[in-house]
């Protein structure tokens, strides 16, 4: 790797990890109690906490366009004044109407950025995309991982607004470093780089099975993933783990995760992506099928970490399946329709598991979890013949 490689990959995973702290400084643990503090109902603070992720499904298609056509550094600098400013409108707030604006506002950050920022990998680094992509991703977690940590400890000796002052401070930091990043060689001259036609481009990429059966996989394991993240510990709690061990089961997924993505990224450019996909699906399947007959704390930690190694292999693959399925010119579009249909998956799986929970319980609700898993492998294997385009 050359050394202006190097350079650019380790500014966007410092970028990554400061802007995602940023994000997720401003929702856990503080989003809900502040919400509380404002006077809203259990209702609204649903309400609210939804609001950062719709801009998710409106906007990753759209920033993924409009990258490939104006150039990804213009849009990551972009979305990363979102990150800085949006800190500093919660110290404004009164209302929880004024904090779901705010977290509305705020969510154009994270669905701009991660689009973006995945786009800009995948097209420097052809050969190691998922390799590279999945360390970015780490990256990232790690920021993620701090931020529970660093927002309680704020709350505890100060008060929400400094935790909102910190936020501001890891979102400038991470817009400063933006401006270190290189722009990418201009494949067109400067006169004809003009904003795209929409439809024609999602039309484009929607053409692709291949690029809409990687996105439904990753919706499929995002859908899991969302509702695992949810319920695990509300099952944990049911079946009488302490809340410290609950940090434990929840603990280890996470670092699983951070730890195997990596790795699987490296495999999969070696060995190709559907030999690290469905062996991801089918582990996932079987750990989060078994934890309903899980009763404590080391078989509920060991099925955490196993859902957290098959959710770092999946994902560590189908980002870079779609980079290789996208055409020239249509890489940040492409990732873009991925990260819309994922964003849908991951708000609907807490919500379809909340209803089977209280309708039929856990055991039906992981269950169904597990099929989606396992169908998502079977239509993935299925699915292959019909093109080549799986083949590195």
């Amino acid at each position: 790797m050359q050394a202006s490689e190097r350079r650019f990959f380790v500014l966007i995973a410092l970028i990554g990890a400061l802007a995602i702290l940023s994000s997720t400084l401003s929702k856990t643990p503080v989003l809900p109690l502040f919400a509380q503090s404002l006077g809203a109902s259990a209702q609204a603070i649903g309400w609210i906490v939804i609001a950062s992720t719709i801009p998710g499904i409106l906007v990753s298609f759209p920033a993924g366009a409009i990258a490939d056509a104006l150039g990804k550094r213009r849009v990551i600098v972009a979305s990363l004044v979102v990150f800085a400013t949006a800190p500093l409108l919660y110290l404004l707030v009164s209302t929880s109407g004024h904090l779901m604006a705010v977290r509305f506002y705020h969510g154009f950050a994270t669905a701009i950025f991660g689009t973006v920022a995945s786009a800009a990998i995948a097209e420097r680094y052809p050969q190691q995309r998922a390799a590279m992509l999945s360390t970015y991703s780490s990256a990232t977690i790690i920021g993620r991982s701090i931020a529970p940590f660093l927002g309680g400890f704020l709350i505890s000796v100060a008060s929400y607004q400094s935790v909102y002052i910190a936020c501001a401070l890891s979102g400038v930091l991470a817009w400063t470093i933006g401006l270190l990043l290189p722009a990418e060689a201009q494949s067109a001259p400067r006169q004809a780089r003009a904003l795209p036609r929409f439809l024609p481009a999602l039309q484009a990429v929607l053409a692709s099975r291949g690029i809409v059966l990687a996105s439904m996989i990753e919706a499929a394991q995002f859908l899991a993933f969302g509702a695992v993240e949810s319920f695990l510990a509300l099952y944990a709690a049911s079946v009488g783990v302490p809340a410290w061990q609950i940090g434990i089961i929840l603990g280890v997924q996470l670092i699983s995760v951070i730890a195997v993505k990596p790795l699987m990224g490296v495999w999969s450019d070696r060995v190709g992506r559907t030999a690290v996909i469905v062996p991801g699906l089918i582990l996932g399947a079987a750990s989060v099928a078994a934890m309903p007959f899980a009763r404590d704390v080391y078989t509920l930690s060991l099925l955490s970490l196993a859902f957290g190694a098959g959710f770092a292999a999946v994902t560590s693959s189908t980002s870079a399946l779609v980079a290789d399925l996208a055409k020239a010119g249509q890489l940040g579009a492409s990732i873009g329709v991925l990260r819309t249909i994922m964003d849908v998956g991951q708000t609907i799986g807490p919500v379809m598991t909340g209803f089977l929970v209280a309708y039929a319980g856990y055991g039906v609700a992981f269950g169904a979890l597990a099929v989606v898993l396992t169908l998502s492998a079977v239509l993935f294997v299925a699915a292959r013949p019909l093109t080549d385009v799986y083949k590195r």
